[in-house]
C-alpha cells in the first residue's frame, strides 16, 4: 500500500510529460507532413562527390 503512495504520483508525472511533449510536437508541426518523410529516403538529393585522379 505504501507503494502505491510513490507510483501514483510518478505515473501522473509521466502522463503530464508525455502529454507535454505531445502537444509540443503539435505546435512545433512534426505531424504536418507524414508522406514526405516516408519517401524523403528513397530520393538522393545530394550529388555524389568525385575524386579528382590526382588526389589518393
Amino acid at each position: 500500500m505504501a507503494s502505491l503512495y510513490l507510483l501514483i504520483p510518478i505515473a501522473i508525472m509521466l502522463v503530464c510529460v508525455a502529454v507535454a511533449v505531445f502537444i509540443w510536437a503539435v505546435k512545433s508541426d512534426q505531424f504536418e507532413d507524414l508522406d514526405r518523410q516516408g519517401t524523403e529516403i528513397l530520393f538522393d538529393e545530394d550529388a555524389p562527390i568525385k575524386k579528382n585522379k590526382d588526389e589518393h
